[in-house]
Parts: C-alpha cells; structure tokens; sequence
C-alpha cells in the first residue's frame, strides 16, 4: 500500500508530527469555511431571486393599476365628448325637477314643452358633465352609462307610466295640466 504524502515528508525529515496536524486542521477549517461559504452565498442569492420575483409582480401590479386608471379616464373623456356633440338645446320655461343621485339633491333645469314630454316618455335623458346638466337622446345617454355610468342623472322609465291592472285608480288618471 502506498505511503501518504504527510507520511512520505515525515520519512524524509522535511515535516515534523506537529506540523502535519496543523497543516490536516486547515484544510478541514478551509473546507468548512468554504461549505458555509457556498451556503450563505445560496442563501443570499435566493433572497435575491425572492426580493426580484416580488419587485417583478409589484411592477406587474402597478401596470396594471396605471393602465385601468387611463382606461378609466378614456372612457370618461368618451363619455364627456359624446355628450357635448349630442346635447340637446333647453331654452324653456318649463320647470322639469329631476333628483341628481351624486348629491341627493333636487335640481331643475328650464325645458320646453316637447322636450318635457320627452324627458318623462323616456325618450330623453339628463346626463352630467362636470358641473353641467345635459339633455341627450335615450342612446346616447345608454352608451354614456356603459362608459361613464357616473353620469347618467335621470332616465324616465317608460313602464313606469303604464297602467298596472290590478291599481284601484286605473280609471282616475292624473291631469295633464297637474304641474308639480
């Protein structure tokens, strides 16, 4: 069987007993130090692989926060725009009352007869724009609500003017000259 290499110098008298112990001990303490060497570097790096992997997704979030926001607005200045083409003049003195649901609060705008008659058939709308009322055709103020629902104010509901069957007053119908 063949000689060591620590036994081989000691044959040789160019180590002593003592120097090749302490030579075994550093390289066990080399050996050691480079295992926990390579687990502290994979620990780090997997914190690091983690800390990019949540960045990443924040990012991925935050992109899509910012692109709804600018669909959002998109859709809201579509809105804006159709109203302000298709915005029906209301020069009158009819008082229409109408409830504006954003601040619970009755409003009124001055119309004329037709477009009072309209209004309550359903055949026209109130839509907001900022701080302004609106009267648009019922279709306009349908695609409106898809993009900006915020800005419908006040939708007459046809079916509601109708006769129920069953209503004991179906025979006193309410006056047309009744304003309120």
């Amino acid at each position: 069987m063949a000689k060591s290499l620590a036994d081989q110098l000691k044959s040789a008298g160019l180590v002593d007993d003592k120097k090749a112990k302490k030579i075994q001990q550093e390289k066990r303490k080399q050996k050691k130090q480079q295992l926990k060497g390579q687990a502290a570097e994979d620990d780090t790096r997997a914190r690091l692989l983690l800390q990019q992997a949540e960045k990443v997704e924040r990012d991925r979030q935050l992109n899509r926060e910012r692109k709804a926001a600018e669909e959002a607005r998109a859709m809201q200045a579509q809105a804006k725009q159709m109203l302000q083409h298709n915005r029906q003049p209301v020069d009158g003195d009819i008082r229409f009352n109408f409830t504006d649901p954003r601040i619970n609060k009755i409003k009124r705008l001055y119309v004329t007869s037709e477009i009072q008659d309209q209004l309550a058939k359903g055949r026209l709308a109130i839509c907001a724009t900022d701080d302004q009322y609106v009267v648009v055709p019922k279709t306009i103020a349908e695609k409106v609500a898809e993009r900006f629902p915020e800005a419908l104010i006040f939708l007459a509901d046809p079916k509601a003017n109708e006769v129920d069957e069953d209503d004991p007053y179906k025979d006193f119908p309410i006056p047309d000259d009744l304003m309120w």
